[in-house]
């Protein structure tokens, strides 16, 4: 039975491809405690109710046994199981095992009664009045767009999927919504689903046992475990294999993981936050994704626009780059203090298929190009000055526009694997650190386009 009227999902209704309003979903306990009348309101996908410390409802009646009941959000619904306690679980005065909660209804565990109430807050999405959430800089009215959803996203346990282009920021999305959520204490754990060997993938987000495969030699924890308590960031989700994608849905659904060889599962308290660069909708009508673990990713869809489609954004940009440039000591020789008009049009004028990540690599060029104090036109390298990505094609393509995009963001992602080797005397780890993402993702890149270096041996 569904009540999908009365318990909304989370979820964001979009006018135009524009979000336009937010429906967030949250239900509140009454009860009474100690003589002491409780009124609870929860927005998480699961409520544990005992007499334990760590249950979210703690309730001091000893007929409640430790662990005796947990609620959680099951597709627009809520359901209560009870968890084999000793005087049992009752709604509406029926004992049950399990059973959707409706509006209104009591919920009994042992002798305390509890009321149930679902609550519906539907607020309307504005673009911020600021131009930066946490790392995140943008003064265009897309991006302002963005901090408007995040804003109101951050304080709740909401599982995020971020979708966008290659560069134009999804792990700092990530880092700037853990940094504002009530879990900014606990740990941010990123796992890049298309960074590790399909063979290990398990065994790296779900964890194993001692002796669970050849090789474990010892119980290992998973990404999962590591990041309870705070918020998993999973990277390149459209590359997880499809045979594990029924092992993650059961994460999300029950926040619980079974280790590789593990007979029982382990609770684990994670917020989800999910990326990617692929049209999931696309890859689920051709059956490599499954269709419920994309609608339970997609509670809330943040969408990252391209540089190209908010140019009024690069100015702040540039800014935001020289002046870290110059806060990590940059070239010890001289400070840029700014940059030409001119350098700034060529800049607004080039389409970007390697979005804010080249646009960072194109002025890190330019700066050590730089004799001056101001960066200029003679700075900024030639495909940027005839506004063409660098690459091997014509000014006009005519190839379908997904072969396009793919081929010129290869050739921005070849060269700049190129180039921060060189820059890092072809060192692999350093090249990494400065690129920021794992080593095994950088091996991954230089693989991909047959890139070698004298470390390149390393595991």
């Amino acid at each position: 039975m569904r009540f999908p009227d009365e318990l909304p999902p989370t979820q964001i209704a979009y006018l135009d491809g524009r979000p336009a309003t937010l429906r967030v979903r949250k239900c509140k306990l009454v009860y009474v405690d100690r003589g002491k009348q409780h009124e609870r309101v929860f927005d998480k996908d699961e409520i544990s109710i005992g007499a334990m410390a760590e249950n979210d409802v703690v309730l001091h009646d000893e007929t409640v046994s430790r662990s005796h009941c947990k609620i959680r959000v099951e597709g627009d619904s809520y359901l209560v199981a009870d968890l084999e306690s000793t005087n049992g679980t009752f709604v509406n005065r029926v004992r049950i095992r399990e059973a959707f909660l409706k509006p209104g209804c009591t919920l009994t565990a042992g002798n305390t009664e509890m009321r149930f109430e679902a609550l519906d807050e539907k607020v309307r999405l504005a673009p911020s009045e600021k131009t930066r959430f946490g790392e995140l800089l943008g003064r265009s009215v897309r991006m302002r767009e963005v901090f408007g959803v995040l804003e109101r996203i951050a304080p709740t346990d909401t599982t995020v999927i971020v979708e966008g282009e290659t560069g134009t920021g999804k792990e700092v999305v990530a880092r700037s919504l853990h940094a504002a959520s009530r879990r900014a204490k606990g740990p941010l754990t990123v796992f890049d689903c298309g960074a590790v060997p399909a063979n290990l993938v398990e065994s790296e987000l779900f964890g194993h046992e001692k002796g669970s495969f050849t090789g474990a030699i010892m119980t290992r924890q998973g990404a999962f475990e590591l990041g309870s308590g705070g918020t998993v960031f999973l990277d390149e989700i459209g590359e997880l294999p499809l045979d594990l994608q029924p092992k993650l849905l059961r994460v999300l659904e029950q926040r619980e993981v079974r280790r590789v060889g593990a007979e029982r599962p382990l609770r684990v308290d994670v917020r989800v936050i999910a990326a990617t660069n692929r049209d999931l909708e696309q890859e689920v009508e051709a059956g490599r994704f499954r269709k419920d673990l994309f609608y339970r990713l997609s509670v809330v869809r943040v969408v990252l626009p391209p540089l190209r489609e908010r140019p009024e954004d690069i100015p702040v940009l540039v800014k935001h780059l020289l002046r870290g440039h110059a806060a990590k000591g940059g070239d010890d020789r001289r400070k840029i203090e700014g940059i030409t008009r001119e350098a700034l049009e060529a800049l607004a004028g080039y389409s970007w298929p390697g979005n804010v990540r080249e646009l960072s690599n194109v002025i890190e060029r330019a700066i050590s190009f730089c004799a001056e104090d101001t960066l200029g036109v003679d700075d900024l390298p030639d495909h940027v000055l005839t506004r063409q990505p660098r690459g091997p094609s014509s000014p006009v393509d005519d190839r379908p526009f997904k072969e396009a995009k793919e081929r010129w963001i290869g050739t921005f992602e070849r060269e700049y694997v190129v180039q921060l080797l060189k820059k890092n005397d072809m060192n692999i780890s350093k090249a990494a650190r400065d690129a920021a993402i794992d080593r095994k993702y950088f091996r991954k890149l230089m693989k991909k386009y047959d890139i070698r270096s004298a470390d390149d041996g390393e595991d």
